[in-house]
């Protein structure tokens, strides 16, 4: 998190928030993704906390929602609605319940306010946490709703607006099939929860307004926001929007007691908030996915579970909603001046963020490919920190116009190799700069080869490619050396130790020592690994670490299977072995026409383990492991090819898109079949992406 160190940087932090505010609520439009602006708005709200007579009027931290739109009619809710205090890791958590722990000991001990920044806590005095009990359920990354429900009847549906009044869209409201206009519970009652699109429906939208030369909505949020400010109710009506209930505001406790009793015979006890909210399906909402009532020590575990979840449900999640379940402590904690205190949200790790490209650097493969990778701040993004994002080609970087300087959105789904999928021009300063394509190799200046949409470096001497084809080799999924990574590597071939895959066999204790760093215990356990690998490695593991354009690690142990006399089969022979297209063959017999002395002298030092592999399993952990794939446009690789390698991985291929697709996989000009799997929500791999997939 940025710390913020001047009152200037802190009105300007205000600002720039402001600024984001305004593209995401007013105009369905947003410039910073969900984690940038959480990250911004911390540091102001901490550099608030330690300036409290400095806050600014216009701070977003002192107002709830956002701004009421002029095309609505203003209604005030009857109970406040409220944001959540939001934590963002297990510490986190830990540090809220040990507040919330402070502020019910505050209460237990007759304080009149209870405040969860309090310190003067006498810490022999405790509270066991585990006693309480809280609701759990995920958050909904939608557009918040208060429907009013009086004798039964629907009266009104208001946005969030700013906590005390928002916008009135009951016409809109009552087009979403999820909300109904009768209840059974006659009091009144209002009904809190969030309008929110699926991921399917969103695809089929943007596909739509695509075609209509619209501009496209960033995210299903904003989507959700968009179609509900609709003064046209039939065109809400057309977006196809859900409701999911997540609480309840104002309502006459007595008499939802009293329902609950009648409803449910065994029920004698006082209602908690979980309690409340089961009642919600009786009253004609949608059923909870998940709502669970837990202890404090199964919150992290029960976060978890949605967290590895959250790919399957139909609508977008961004955290995981804790609420203590008591309602008479509720009232009595009370609430901060934007948050209730006995609720938060535990957000999910980012899996968009933007980042602002510091630089491009041109970087060389094993095969010569250059492939120019984006460099910036070092970023969290699905709990990993990201310094790097490959731009996989030039030809990429043209279609999105991406410039050193940029500002952009980087996004991974699921196990996809993160991509900047959006250029943010909104944010453009006049300071950036447009990527040129490299014309000489940028470690040993050769003059670059282009084919296609790739570009090479063809100087079989280059050390970048030397280094890349040596730690291929030595790598885990190859020959397997222990502690010879590539830092050690390149630290070898820098100073002239070795060259090619055979000078490693060669080295000595000697040959490490004279390195900064080295003792003889790390020295000697290099050598060690080094010689455990002669005659210890099984065929296939030997085949992939020759690095052979195309030949991956489920191919290898497909030709493993064949024997050493593999070396010697034609492209026909090869062509017949299962799971192997024109390309694949192609590469690996012109590897072994061209390398034979080095195949044998390897094969002489590293005596390989043959051993029938026919029973191997495919990788379990492969994304496309018992998915349905379907090829479509044209690739550098044969079509043949491509589904071969992907049942190799244990996918499904078809030849037609259904909702039973779990992947597109697209070429140029991929023509109806994109344009059906945007509609569908379908997972699209582009052919630069695949590559890198299946280290092509």
């Amino acid at each position: 998190m940025q710390e913020i160190k001047s009152h200037e940087e802190y009105l300007e932090s205000i600002k720039t928030l402001n600024l984001y505010a305004k593209h995401y609520y007013e105009l369905d439009a947003p410039i910073a993704s969900d984690f940038e602006y959480d990250m911004l708005y911390k540091a102001v709200k901490l550099y608030e906390e330690n300036n409290i007579d400095k806050i600014a009027k216009d701070s977003p931290t002192q107002r709830v929602g956002d701004k009421i739109l002029k095309d609505f009619s203003k209604n005030k809710h009857k109970k406040r609605m409220w944001s959540l205090e939001d934590v963002f890791s297990y510490d986190d958590l830990c540090e809220w319940l040990t507040k919330l722990s402070n502020a019910i000991l505050r209460i237990q001990k007759n304080s009149i306010t209870p405040t969860l920044f309090d310190t003067d806590i006498d810490q022999t005095d405790s509270i066991d946490i585990n006693t309480l009990h809280f609701c759990i359920s995920p958050k909904y990354d939608g557009m918040s709703l208060n429907l009013l429900y009086e004798n039964g009847i629907l009266q009104s549906a208001t946005t969030r607006g700013d906590g005390e009044v928002g916008e009135l869209v009951t016409q809109n409201a009552k087009t979403i099939q999820a909300i109904p206009h009768t209840i059974p519970f006659k009091g009144s009652i209002e009904i809190r929860g969030e309008v929110v699109l699926s991921k399917e429906n969103f695809a089929k939208l943007n596909e739509e307004r695509e075609k209509n030369k619209e501009s496209l909505f960033a995210n299903p949020r904003n989507a959700a926001a968009g179609s509900m400010r609709q003064l046209d109710s039939n065109l809400t009506r057309e977006r196809n929007l859900s409701f999911v209930a997540w609480g309840i505001g104002s309502v006459d406790m007595k008499e939802l007691e009293k329902y609950a009793k009648k409803s449910n015979p065994d029920f004698n006890d006082t209602l908690g908030f979980y309690d409340m909210l089961m009642l919600l399906p009786e009253f004609g909402f949608s059923p909870f996915r998940y709502l669970e009532r837990v202890n404090a020590e199964s919150i992290e575990r029960e976060y978890q579970k949605i967290l590895n979840d959250r790919d399957n449900y139909p609508f977008m999640l961004d955290g995981f909603v804790i609420v203590l379940d008591d309602l008479a402590l509720q009232d009595k904690l009370g609430f901060t001046q934007k948050a209730p205190r006995f609720a938060c949200a535990y957000k999910f790790p980012a899996t968009e963020v933007v980042i602002n490209i510091e630089s491009i650097t041109p970087q060389v493969g094993r095969t010569g490919i250059i492939t120019p990778v984006a460099n910036f701040k070092p970023t969290p993004l699905d709990g990993a920190f990201i310094s790097r994002a490959t731009l996989h080609n030039y030809k990429e970087i043209d279609q999105k116009d991406i410039r050193v300087n940029d500002y952009c959105l980087l996004v991974r789904s699921g196990d996809v190799i993160p991509k900047i999928t959006k250029v943010l021009h909104e944010r453009r300063k006049g300071n950036e700069t447009k990527i040129t394509k490299p014309t000489h190799c940028p470690i040993c200046n050769h003059e670059l080869s282009y084919e296609d949409i790739y570009i090479y470096c063809t100087n079989p001497n280059c050390d970048a490619i030397i280094k890349a084809k040596l730690i291929h080799f030595a790598s885990k999924k190859c020959i397997d050396i222990e502690g010879l990574g590539g830092s050690i590597i390149e630290l070898l071939v820098d100073n002239g130790v070795i060259k090619q895959c055979k000078d490693i066999y060669s080295l000595e204790e000697k040959d490490f020592l004279k390195f900064e760093g080295f003792r003889e215990k790390k020295a000697q356990n290099l050598i060690n690994a080094i010689k455990d690998s002669i005659g210890n490695r099984e065929f296939w593991r030997f085949i992939h670490a020759l690095g052979i354009l195309h030949i991956g690690e489920v191919a290898s142990k497909k030709l493993a299977n064949y024997g050493y006399e593999i070396f010697d089969y034609n492209i026909e022979q090869l062509q017949e072995i299962d799971g192997f297209g024109k390309d694949m063959a192609q590469s690996f017999y012109d590897f072994c026409t061209h390398n034979k002395d080095f195949i044998n002298e390897m094969q002489e030092i590293l005596k390989p383990q043959l051993q029938n592999i026919q029973t191997t399993q495919v990788n379990t952990d492969s994304i496309f492991y018992q998915k349905t794939c379907v090829i479509t446009g044209t690739f550098t690789l044969s079509r043949d090819s491509i589904k071969a390698r992907l049942e190799m991985l244990g996918a499904k291929v078809s030849s037609s898109i259904s909702t039973k697709t779990d992947f597109l996989i697209a070429g140029e000009k991929a023509g109806s079949k994109l344009s059906k799997a945007k509609e569908l929500g379908i997972k699209i791999i582009e052919s630069s992406e695949l590559a890198q997939i299946l280290e092509i």
